[in-house]
Parts: structure tokens; C-alpha cells; sequence
């Protein structure tokens, strides 16, 4: 039987033009990544092209919107561009046993009223080209050149699976402050910053939820020996509340809920179920923040752990070696 990520569909490689701070880069992606440098060297405006990519599909968002999110074109474009002032995106998707199903080329630029405009969408699967922009009724309506054909559901239909995948890229910058705030979770849904973490667990059918904490505690192990269990609780409320066991002096060990564990514990305990609870890219941002630097090493042996059971992409962001 083969692994699930044999056949689930990753980012193989990327290639950006004008894109933040690159000129010109192309990068070769493998289904677990670490992007290491100092601050300031693009790490973080490297992970922001999967986001853009899902800003254009996701509902309510769209070319438009994800290019004014990122403050417009002139903003998003490199300082260095002078002669070719288009910025480019090309990804490739694909699989184990495939690494090249899917091409998707963005390029683009500003009309002189600096709404952004497509110069150039591309879709190639397995090589052969499904679209091709400008066509011929961008000719003869320009206007149609303010909207990609991936955010348009009557227009993807040919490569509807490229649109779907990028709608299932999430980011994650786990804020602890914000999962112990009692209303952490008012008017959120799938958080960045993980203020529905909890809602999240509690919202899992009682079986799968329990199979995931058991994995989370045991890829924690390595690096928090002393917890042993995990479970979800709920308090007079009905508020939902994490709590892990420890061993402790006392034979039946003591408990402590997400009030009590270190930022470090509880922002690993946040990323390590969202590696588990999807199937999409997953981008993390510094997940060692707030960890010893001897528990910071395990963080790969901790991600491999839960990777193997999900087989879904991580694309982490870190200042650590």
C-alpha cells in the first residue's frame, strides 16, 4: 500500500521574477522544507507567493484583492526591477511518483490607474498547454485582463485541481497569548495566528481527536519526555481547554492545562495538529520561538514523526540551524 504522499499533490519547485526582494529566483521544493537566514533575507516573502497564490482563490478574495492585501503592485515589486518591471510566478506541482503534473505562470503589472493587470496566465499539465493569456477575447475586452482565469470557477474548469490545491495552502504563526484568551476565538475561523486552535480540536469527532493528540504526544516526546497524555475538556462555560498530563512525584502524575504550558509547548502543540488536520501545503513561521535550543534541534525529528502520518507539505520559515 503506498504512503499518502505518494500521491498527494505538492509545490516541486518555484521561480519568481521581481517578486519582494528577488530580482530572479527558482527553487526546488521537496515535501518537507526549511528555509534558514538571517532576517531581512526573504524567508518570509518567500512563503507569501503560496499565500498570494491561495488569496486568489479563496472566497472573497480574488487578483484584485490579493495584490491590494500586499499594498499593490509597486509595493510587491522588487526595488531592483528597472528594464522588465513585470512580477512573475511560476510553480510547478506534482507528486512521488509524478513531480511535474501541474505548471501555473502568473506575471503581471499595473495599468496607469495601478490596478494590477495579468500580463501573462499560463496553465501547462504534464507539459501541454491548457491556457494561454492574452487569448483572443482578452483582445477584445482588456478589462478581462484585471481578473485571472484561476479565481473564475466557469473558467478553470480544465485545471480545477490546480485552483483547489492552492485553496488548500494554510499559514500558521501560532501566538500563544492568543489561544489562552478566553475569547480567543470571536469571529475567527482557521486563525493564522491560532486563536481557534481549541475550537478546532474541540470541533473533531471525538475518535480522530483522540488519535491526534496521541500522535502529538508522541512526537512531542523527544523533546517534552515528561507529558504522557493529552486531552480536550471543557470548562462551566463549555469553553474548550487543552490539557496534558505529566509525570510528577505523585503516582498518578499531574495535569496542566494551555494556561499553564510554556509558549514553546503550546505553539509546537498548535503546529503539530495543524500538520494533522488537512492535506494541503503547510506554511509555519519560526516554530522554534520561545524553545531551548536543545529542544529546537528535534523540531525536524518532531515534524517527520507526524509527516509520515499526514504526508502533508511543510514549508517552514526559522532562524535556526
Amino acid at each position: 500500500m503506498k504512503k499518502a504522499s505518494a500521491k498527494a499533490l505538492c509545490f516541486t519547485r518555484v521561480y519568481l521574477e521581481n517578486w519582494r526582494n528577488f530580482t530572479q529566483a527558482e527553487v526546488a521544493l521537496q515535501r518537507r522544507v526549511f528555509l534558514i537566514g538571517p532576517n531581512a533575507s526573504g524567508k518570509s516573502n518567500l512563503l507569501d507567493v503560496f499565500r498570494f497564490l491561495h488569496d486568489i482563490v479563496s472566497v472573497g478574495g480574488g487578483f484584485q484583492d490579493a495584490v491590494r492585501k500586499r499594498g499593490g503592485v509597486s509595493k510587491l515589486r522588487c526595488l531592483a526591477a528597472r528594464r522588465n518591471p513585470d512580477v512573475a510566478i511560476r510553480v510547478g506541482m506534482g507528486t512521488e511518483e509524478e513531480p511535474l503534473v501541474w505548471e501555473y505562470e502568473l506575471r503581471f503589472t499595473q495599468d496607469n490607474r495601478q490596478r494590477p493587470l495579468v500580463q501573462t496566465e499560463r496553465v501547462l499539465k504534464l507539459g501541454a498547454e491548457i491556457i494561454s493569456r492574452p487569448d483572443a477575447k482578452d483582445s477584445s475586452d482588456p478589462e478581462r485582463l484585471t481578473q485571472t482565469y484561476l479565481e473564475q470557477v466557469y473558467a478553470n474548469q480544465e485545471f480545477r485541481e490546480v485552483a483547489d490545491f492552492f485553496s488548500s495552502v494554510r499559514y500558521l504563526h501560532i501566538v500563544p497569548q492568543l489561544v489562552r484568551e478566553p475569547d480567543r476565538s470571536v469571529g475567527k475561523n482557521n486563525d493564522p495566528f491560532g486563536g481557534d486552535f481549541l475550537e478546532q480540536v474541540a470541533r473533531t469527532s471525538e475518535k480522530t481527536q483522540a488519535a491526534r493528540l496521541r500522535r502529538i504526544v508522541d512526537a512531542l516526546r523527544v523533546a517534552v519526555p515528561q507529558l504522557q497524555a493529552l486531552e480536550l475538556w471543557r470548562d462551566m462555560r463549555g469553553t474548550p481547554h487543552l490539557r496534558g498530563k505529566y509525570e510528577h512525584w505523585r503516582a498518578q502524575g499531574a495535569w496542566q492545562t494551555e494556561e499553564q504550558f510554556s509558549d514553546g509547548t503550546l505553539r509546537l502543540m498548535g503546529l503539530l495538529w495543524a500538520m494533522l488536520d488537512g492535506t494541503g501545503p503547510l506554511l509555519l513561521e519560526e516554530p522554534e520561538l520561545s524553545l531551548h535550543p536543545e529542544v529546537v534541534r528535534y523540531i525536524p525529528q518532531m515534524f517527520a514523526r507526524i509527516q509520515r502520518r499526514s504526508g502533508r507539505q511543510v514549508l517552514v520559515s526559522t532562524h535556526s540551524t
